[in-house]
């Protein structure tokens, strides 16, 4: 199977060359990964992480009543993972599944390092993108506490500009956490203030 996005990943992002992309073809692992199926269960121990070739995934935990709380969308160019599993070897507290049918890459440590040993750069580029990733979380956890539900649903429009029609309300409610009537009520605001006729 082609991989034009994982390629372009590696190359733009990892600072691989075309040649030692060649080199570690032979090392990538790919699922196929059907709508609703899970890559990862609360109780199990993550090994991978997960680019996401073509499809969609969410990271998700449930609360004490059963309810999910989306914490990660992942589509096309993104990794998702519950990195705290993978480092410590712990049971995880998150699911992972398909949102759409979706065409994983699975990187486990055995991956990066067989990458670093090609191109001795890339451990150092991978890590730029890891603390990338924790300011991003860092954001994310600020807003929830104190960002309005506007501003949570805008700064979601930005990030994720391609998956408004790719999901269904109840889950960008639960990524921004708020209720699906709240949801409605901030896009009918933005509609209103976006149509208003001048005086």
């Amino acid at each position: 199977m082609e991989l034009p996005n994982f390629k372009k990943y590696l190359i733009e992002k990892g600072g691989l060359s075309e040649d030692d992309y060649l080199q570690i073809q032979s090392f990538i692992s790919l699922k196929n990964v059907s709508k609703s199926d899970f890559l990862l269960k609360e109780g199990d121990v993550c090994s991978h992480f997960f680019f996401v070739e073509k499809g969609l995934l969410r990271l998700y935990a449930l609360n004490e009543e059963g309810k999910e709380n989306i914490l990660q969308f992942a589509t096309e160019n993104w990794i998702v993972s519950d990195r705290g599993s993978v480092y410590f070897q712990e049971p995880s507290t998150y699911y992972i599944d398909a949102v759409e049918d979706t065409h994983v890459v699975m990187l486990d440590e055995g991956f990066i390092n067989k990458v670093s040993e090609i191109n001795t750069d890339f451990r150092r580029k991978n890590e730029h993108l890891l603390q990338k990733h924790i300011r991003q979380l860092y954001k994310r956890i600020s807003q929830l506490l104190g960002a309005s539900a506007k501003r949570r649903y805008l700064d979601f429009v930005s990030m994720y500009p391609d998956i408004m029609l790719r999901v269904p309300q109840w889950m960008i409610a639960s990524y921004l956490g708020i209720t699906p009537e709240s949801l409605s009520r901030v896009r009918k605001s933005l509609a209103e203030e976006n149509f208003k006729p001048n005086n």
